[in-house]
């Protein structure tokens, strides 16, 4: 198999005297959507965290295309095209749709497709009804759509979704996992966390499952389906 796309080999991390990763290790292929699955405090976020850099790692590595970047800052391992679409959205309240979208927008990578307002605007038509809305006059399913797109508008390679649908209606979340298909149809690859497991069935190519801060059990969406002992052990609350 070729080198992954990212890579986060025997990670050790925390918080303080608090720790929570206990030699976390999962990778991702350029074009391949992968799930990251647990219950609430086993280590996802702390994951996802020490990936974009905003938890420095205790011990281990990241990779980028073979290139170790746990010691970049977190700006600068966004620029390699990773776009995080954080839990909570963390979008700007008191600027527009607009000014959120344009904030931290990059340039296509020569020979890609372009993410930029028209794009996003198409993608999520609900974004350019709201364009001129700040971004704290937004309901939940907007304010996600609207961290998606904030993240598209940095043209990623990889695209990081923590808690993918958390908090939405059950109509949004059909929105969202519809966009999640299409991103991945063509081509982006794509790392989610989040609870509805079916979705993530159909979504996803590989599945990472965390228990206390380590991954105790990996493989394609067959062998998920197929080990019930895995998601009642791991996943049923």
């Amino acid at each position: 198999m070729s080198t992954p796309l990212l890579e986060i080999r025997q990670a050790t991390n925390g918080y303080g005297a608090s720790q929570v990763l206990f030699g976390m290790t999962l990778s991702v292929q350029a074009g391949q959507c992968v799930s990251l699955q647990g219950r609430n405090g086993m280590g996802k976020t702390t994951t996802l965290k020490s990936i974009m850099g905003l938890l420095p790692l205790w011990q281990g590595e990241v990779l980028w295309q073979g290139q170790a970047i746990h010691t970049w800052a977190p700006h600068r391992v966004a620029q390699l095209g990773v776009g995080l679409v954080p839990e909570g959205r963390q979008i700007f309240p008191n600027l527009t749709v607009w000014e959120n979208l344009v904030a931290t927008a990059r340039p296509a990578r020569a020979g890609s497709k372009a993410w930029n307002l028209e794009r996003v605007y198409a993608f999520f038509p609900r974004l350019a009804e709201r364009q001129n809305n700040f971004g704290n006059q937004l309901s939940g399913g907007e304010q996600q759509m609207l961290a998606i797109g904030r993240a598209l508008m940095t043209n990623p390679q990889l695209l990081i979704l923590d808690e993918a649908t958390e908090g939405l209606s059950p109509l949004i979340r059909e929105e969202i996992w519809a966009a999640l298909n299409v991103l991945r149809s063509e081509g982006l690859s794509i790392l989610v966390t989040d609870k509805n497991m079916q979705q993530l069935l159909t979504l996803c190519d590989t599945h990472y499952v965390m228990e206390k801060g380590r991954c105790v059990w990996s493989g394609d969406s067959a062998a998920f389906r197929a080990d019930a002992s895995v998601r009642e052990r791991y996943l049923a609350v």
